[in-house]
Formats: structure tokens, sequence, C-alpha cells
């Protein structure tokens, strides 16, 4: 088990995201602000387009625009330890920032 946090540390010390910044409008008509936070080598916005509708499903708000228009590339960042453990486990990170509760 030790073996597999210093790996974990080294990874995160060296993984760059890139991060996409998203506005989906609810059902209710609400907006939801969030980040998707995928590997930087991951340039394909079909990929990206599908962890946030993956997102939406788990917020109950599957079938809601999510294209070029509601979600764009923002910037590299370096990874966080909690970004490194869900990109490994799932490919991407999201970054609640409003309306998502």
């Amino acid at each position: 088990m030790t073996g597999m946090k210093i790996s974990v540390n080294k990874i995160n010390k060296t993984m760059k995201v890139a991060v996409w910044d998203t506005y989906v409008t609810r059902k209710d008509g609400a907006v939801m602000h969030f980040d998707i936070i995928a590997p930087d080598h991951v340039r394909n916005a079909e990929i990206i387009h599908t962890f946030g509708k993956d997102y939406l499903k788990v917020k109950k708000q599957e079938n809601q625009p999510l294209t070029s228009k509601e979600c764009r590339f923002c910037h590299i960042a370096q990874a966080s330890p909690e970004m490194v453990e869900s990109i490994n486990a799932k490919g991407y990170y999201i970054i609640e920032m409003q309306g998502c509760e």
C-alpha cells in the first residue's frame, strides 16, 4: 500500500490538467457553473463533453445541452491529489462552482 501512495504523489507532482469552464442551464432554468478537469493531453472536446454529461446525470440534469457553446477550454493547471485520484478512477474531476446543489 505504501508503494501506491508514493506512486500517486509522484504522479501528482508532474500531472498537468486542462480546465474546461462549463455553464449549463438546469431543467429549472437556473445555471450550473462547474469546471471539468481532465489530463492536459485530452484535447478532444467530445470526450470532455462526455465527462460533463456523465456529471449531469449524477446531478439529475441529463439531456441538458452541453456543447462547445456551454463548455470551453480555459487553462492548464497543476493537479491536486483529489484531482489525480478522480482522474485515475474515472478519467476526470469536477469542480462545482455555483448552482450545482
